[in-house]
């Protein structure tokens, strides 16, 4: 199982992106699906998590700003940044909890896509 996360890009301040994630590989299900993000000397951090369901958590920092959803069809994770601001700039991982079959779940992340916000 892979995950391939794609959608980064340089932005002004204000603008807005849509980050990507395709899950590939032996997959029976996906469960919880995520972002999270590494600042620039700073630890990673949760930005948003989806269930399979369908609920949605957001950090307080990206509340009324970021959208997460996702395409169980596609096996696709989906991350709407709008009016972006520099601090948003960071590396933006998607996680997913993945059964390869029934009887098991493995945690997997994708490389990262680097999204940068000029102020």
């Amino acid at each position: 199982v892979q995950l391939q996360a794609c959608g980064g890009g340089l932005v002004q301040s204000g603008g807005c992106l849509r980050l990507s994630c395709v899950a590939s590989g032996n997959i029976y299900r996906i469960n919880d699906m995520a972002w999270y993000r590494r600042a620039p000397g700073k630890e990673r951090e949760l930005v948003a998590t989806i269930t399979s369901g369908g609920s949605t958590n957001f950090a307080d920092a990206v509340k009324g700003r970021f959208a997460i959803s996702r395409d169980n069809t596609k096996n696709t994770l989906y991350l709407q940044m709008n009016s972006l601001r520099p601090e948003d700039t960071a590396v933006y991982y998607c996680n997913a909890a993945i059964q390869p079959s029934s009887n098991y779940e493995y945690e997997f992340w994708g490389q990262g896509t680097e999204v940068t916000v000029s102020s």
